[in-house]
């Protein structure tokens, strides 16, 4: 680097003397500081290492699938892949899968995390990503949700949810299609199975999405509907990047950000709507559309007492030889049997003389009927 050397006229007397001194100081200083270049950028070259950026995530090269050089360049909002020797099979496994978490991945914990979270206890998870493609290699752009029984922060848990924001080449998700569902305010061709470790539910882009703010709850909510965690499961941590099959230079995070909003209270707080012995009064609309082996269902659930009801929760009995394939504005958990339908965050609370309305899509066998009844936080409700 080339020294700046100011040019100051010499003053008279000792006060000027002090006066250009500090001057000259306070010029040098201010072009060093104008001149210094912003934190240097990491690469990672070894197949599992990591590096925090932004203080709170950590990105990982996580080279599994091959012994060919892949290298990653962590910035100061996220990753590029700067290097992707090598190849896959592409009705295998990919060859890695770069990325950048919140959360807990093999025992490395992003600083100052709240993950792992018992699924009862988050509020909402917004998460905001940004992804720059390329398209001279195979790949998918995955965002990962990872979900277990225990709040595990080593190994495989039971449960991946995989976003696919983008696929290139002939690559598909793990298992095999089951349908179509809404989530997030988006259409998503849904792909269930497993890898022999852990469960799999893909949610498959129809056409490339490059940016998404969005709340990871959502997808959560997703999978407890289909009964592929249950809400005493906890969320591990969420992760962006891809899943290079064939080279992947270029590839890159763009930004990504990840909170996650608890009340820290298992099951929520005491959906007790008043006073101690207080009892909901309720009414409830249920109306179906019905084909051939499926249907779906459009259920609105009134407030017709005189206190709010706080944390509802809404349950009936599913008639034999129902399931739920997903669900909408609620979680309806388990899939089929005596089933609860849950508020989210946006409609948890039910004001007096108010409605809420949710719905979900399911299938059937036999003969097609509606549920007998519903109680709304253990109270009984009308049905007109």
């Amino acid at each position: 680097m080339r020294t700046l050397r100011p040019r100051v006229r010499a003053p008279r007397g000792l006060s000027g003397a002090l006066s250009a001194a500090f001057a000259t100081f306070a010029l040098v200083a201010s072009l060093v500081t104008a001149a210094a270049p912003a934190q240097a950028d990491t690469m990672i070259c070894e197949p599992f290492g990591t590096t925090t950026v932004q203080g709170r995530y950590v990105v990982q090269n996580n080279r599994w699938g091959s012994s060919a050089t892949q290298c990653v360049t962590a910035t100061d909002s996220g990753f590029r892949v700067t290097q992707a020797d090598g190849s896959a099979s592409t009705n295998g496994a990919p060859k890695s899968y770069p990325s950048i978490f919140n959360g807990c991945h093999y025992t490395n914990c992003s600083p100052g995390t709240d993950l792992p979270a018992r699924l009862d206890t988050v509020s909402e998870a917004p998460s905001g990503i940004s992804y720059g493609f390329v398209g001279d290699a195979v790949y998918n752009a995955s965002y990962d949700i990872w979900l277990d029984p225990t709040a595990r922060t080593d190994g495989v848990n039971q449960t991946e949810i995989m976003i696919w924001f983008n696929r290139v080449g002939p690559v598909q998700p793990i298992g095999s299609p089951v349908g179509t569902a809404t989530v997030g305010g988006r259409t998503w061709e849904v792909w269930s199975g497993g890898n022999g470790t852990n469960d799999v539910l893909s949610f498959v882009a129809p056409s490339a999405i490059t940016s998404w703010n969005f709340d990871v709850m959502d997808f959560v909510r997703a999978t407890v509907a289909r009964g592929l965690a249950e809400d005493d499961w906890y969320l591990t941590s969420v992760q962006a990047g891809f899943e290079p099959w064939q080279n992947g230079a270029g590839l890159a995070v763009n930004s990504f950000s990840s909170t996650v909003e608890t009340d820290g209270t298992p099951g929520g707080t005491d959906p007790d709507p008043g006073d101690p012995g207080d009892v909901p009064a309720c009414e409830v609309s249920y109306g179906t559309n019905v084909w051939q082996g499926g249907f779906t269902a459009d259920a609105t659930v009134t407030n017709t007492g005189t206190a709010p009801v706080e944390n509802w929760q809404l349950a009936f009995t599913l008639p034999s030889g129902q399931r739920v394939t997903n669900a909408w504005n609620a979680s309806v958990t388990p899939s089929a049997g005596s089933v609860t339908a849950t508020g989210v965050s946006h409609n948890a609370r039910i004001a007096p003389g108010a409605g809420v309305s949710f719905g979900f899509q399911g299938t059937y066998s036999g003969t097609f009927t509606e549920p007998a009844g519903f109680r709304l936080n253990g109270a009984a409700c009308a049905t007109p």
